[in-house]
């Protein structure tokens, strides 16, 4: 039985962003910033020219491919980045840089047209460079690009492509890329002025280029190659829910945590080229990995026909969403539909006094229910169920709202919450978090967005 909230609803407190984060974030900046100032010091130190559209047009061309190398280090992957933001934070760094590019390119061209444009006009200038000057063709193309890219990965657009249309378009960013540092190499006066320029320069994309390999193919190859993934069990859960025991060497030296996903590829004729997106819904014991999916569409679906002993290869683990950026004692885990699965595998890894709220529409829809009841035994937890559908109004008003979940918790201004599940219900379990006060760096709800 629970009672009403009988205080008034406060603003959020401030929170800063937990310890790890911080450490995180202060490195991308610092990196961003000194190389921005060491780029405008190489730009004055070459020296600048009367022609003040033509001086924007070269520095807003060096930020720009300045935002290139930092785009290339937001999507490598790197396990220390990645274990401190997240793919969902890093996701959304890297769409606001792609757009800073798309628009220091516009600047770059717009100013360096009309700051040498004669009586036939900026158009005809771009014309004439491009047949004239060395690199500056390979411009032209990687701005194409650029322009392209930008113009399908705004909100309008990317709402009328198909996912894979759009992830098969933004590829094109790699040759963009290219093209733009050869010409920065055939016409960049800045980094042709002194050695320091052009070690620097070449440094810098060198550490940006083998960030990627690194992060996007060594690794994963590698522990492919030391683990030794492989099918172990595939277990019925439910009429449209499976769950997948994978098995291989060494797990325990693998370094993955509860909360974190994979992006797993089962390696038959049929699907060898998909990679799915699972969380782990286990901890990690060092024994197997285990994956639990939901028929949601057509890859997921297949999942229950998939051979034991079939060859797997994962790449991982991905993710901010562990025991690493708690900071209270004591925790609440908010669930909703298959968000169950990285919230099962927190409960069997997280200390101290822990509740769960489960949010399914039908008590029948609860996924593993009797795993999470046995284990919330095991640790003393307490495991509530919420139903209902969105719409439904308690005596405490709307199922996740303020009221009734203080009323289901009433010291969650205490504890960490994670919170995994649909993007509707995580907005609205976060909002009423900071409606109830609840500092903002106790709230972990990653969206498990990859960066491309």
């Amino acid at each position: 039985m629970t009672t009403t909230l009988q205080q008034p609803v406060r603003p959020a407190a401030a929170g800063r962003a937990t310890p790890h984060k911080v450490l995180a974030k202060a490195g991308l900046y610092v990196f961003l910033l000194a190389n921005a100032a060491f780029v405008t010091y190489l730009f004055n130190a070459a020296g600048v020219g009367s022609n003040k559209l033509v001086n924007f047009g070269r520095l807003t061309g060096l930020y720009g491919a300045l935002a290139m190398a930092f785009q290339l280090l937001l999507v490598a992957r790197l396990p220390w980045l990645d274990r401190r933001l997240g793919m969902d934070k890093l996701t959304s760094w890297h769409r606001w840089v792609g757009f800073t590019i798309f628009w220091m390119l516009v600047g770059h061209l717009t100013f360096i047209a009309f700051g040498n444009a004669g009586a036939d006009g900026p158009v005809a200038e771009i014309v004439r460079q491009a047949t004239e000057l060395e690199g500056i063709l390979r411009a032209l193309v990687a701005w194409a690009i650029i322009m392209v890219v930008g113009v399908v990965s705004a909100r309008f657009a990317r709402r009328k492509l198909a996912y894979e249309t759009w992830h098969f378009i933004h590829l094109y960013t790699y040759i963009a890329i290219f093209l733009a540092f050869t010409h920065q190499i055939a016409v960049g006066s800045t980094f042709r002025k002194s050695a320091l320029a052009t070690g620097y320069w070449w440094g810098l994309w060198a550490f940006a280029i083998g960030a990627v390999v690194i992060g996007r193919l060594v690794l994963p190859f590698w522990r492919n190659w030391r683990h030794q993934f492989r099918v172990a069990a595939v277990v019925p859960e439910a009429h449209n829910v499976v769950s997948v025991y994978i098995e291989g060497r060494d797990l325990d030296r693998l370094g993955a945590k509860a909360g974190q996903f994979f992006l797993w590829r089962f390696l038959t004729k049929d699907r060898w080229w998909q990679a799915n997106p699972f969380s782990l819904s286990a901890a990690p014991n060092g024994k197997y990995l285990r994956l639990t999916a939901k028929a949601l569409g057509e890859g997921s679906a297949d999942i229950r026909n998939i051979a034991v002993g079939t060859r797997v290869f994962a790449e991982g683990p991905y993710g901010a969403f562990t025991t690493m950026h708690q900071i209270k004692p004591n925790a609440l885990l908010v669930a909703g539909g298959v968000g169950i699965t990285p919230i099962r595998a927190l409960l069997e890894e997280i200390k101290g006094h822990v509740v769960v709220l489960y949010r399914v529409t039908d008590p029948r829809e609860a996924v593993l229910l009797h795993e999470i009841e046995g284990l919330a035994r095991a640790k003393g937890a307490v495991l509530r169920l919420v139903t209902g559908s969105s719409k439904t109004i308690t005596a405490n008003g709307p199922l996740l709202g303020p009221d009734n979940i203080v009323a289901l918790v009433p010291d969650v201004e205490e504890r960490d919450v994670f919170i995994c599940g649909p993007n509707g219900m995580t907005n609205a379990v976060v909002q009423s978090l900071s409606e109830l006060g609840v500092p903002s760096n106790q709230v972990h709800a990653e969206r498990f967005a990859l960066a491309n």
